[in-house]
């Protein structure tokens, strides 16, 4: 069989999964919080049958030698963590990370996930919960007669409650850092959970040590630029129209040989 064709073939694949992962980028266009990925793409091994720096003779040497390659992979998918966009709300429980860091949520299961996403509401106990009702950690509770809530640029959080002069501080919201936030597991949801290759999480103070501020009254919108996809999108499939070439072009070359031999 014809080595082109297992080699097409693995373009034809990669170039889908690109394609997939384009698509996942545009379908969260406006995800709040989003992070777009993007594929990485890895040749696989050579063929040598001449190796480079081999003797050609007793004094002499190949300069180059002769490889054939065998095609290419999508070795990984990795989230760029730029910022997005940030859009004013007005709400007071909206929140966005000017900067560095993720917000620390309880999942039901007792672990922590981080996320990107400020869209924080009060259950029906005045506890601070995402809209999948995963509750801030560490724990914030809003009292039933609070008027107002604020939410200062460190992450601390005061109420003003009905007839007290002074405003009741409730918390401080404490943001998570990783060495290497590509490394973090995406579990949906706007969620992340880490891994060994994020490292542990580094907990600190909003606007200390790196860490981003926090934003009230407004949320981070994806960073994901359509133009930029579509140009993806069109490159991906003209890159997939080429490898079709290449089968169509084996295959006619296969076909001349049986017919002729």
């Amino acid at each position: 069989m014809h080595p082109a064709l297992w080699v097409s073939k693995t373009g034809l694949a990669a170039q889908d999964k690109q394609l997939s992962t384009i698509s996942n980028n545009l379908s969260n266009v406006n995800t709040t919080g989003f992070k777009r990925d993007r594929a990485n793409f890895q040749d696989l091994m050579y063929q040598t049958e001449r190796q480079p720096g081999g003797l050609s003779s007793q004094n002499t040497e190949l300069p180059s030698g002769l490889q054939l390659g065998t095609g290419v992979r999508v070795a990984a998918t990795s989230k760029e963590h730029t910022q997005g966009d940030m859009k004013v709300t007005d709400q007071s429980l909206d929140m966005a990370i000017d900067g560095k860091g993720f917000f620390q949520v309880l999942r039901p299961d007792g672990e922590i996930a981080y996320t990107r996403n400020g869209e924080f509401q009060l259950n029906s106990e005045g506890d601070i919960v995402t809209p999948n009702g995963n509750p801030l950690e560490p724990n914030i509770n809003v009292p039933e007669d609070a008027t107002s809530v604020t939410i200062g640029r460190d992450g601390t959080v005061s109420a003003k409650i009905a007839n007290e002069p002074e405003p009741q501080e409730l918390g401080q919201i404490e943001l998570a850092d990783f060495v290497n936030p590509q490394g973090l597991q995406a579990i949906g949801s706007n969620l992340y959970q880490e891994t060994a290759a994020s490292g542990d999480p580094l907990i600190g103070e909003a606007g200390i040590d790196g860490i981003g501020t926090i934003e009230q009254g407004m949320l981070e919108g994806s960073n994901v630029e359509v133009v930029e996809e579509m140009v993806n999108m069109i490159t991906t499939q003209r890159a997939y129209e080429m490898n079709s070439k290449v089968v169509s072009s084996s295959d006619q070359m296969l076909q001349f040989i049986t017919q002729n031999l």
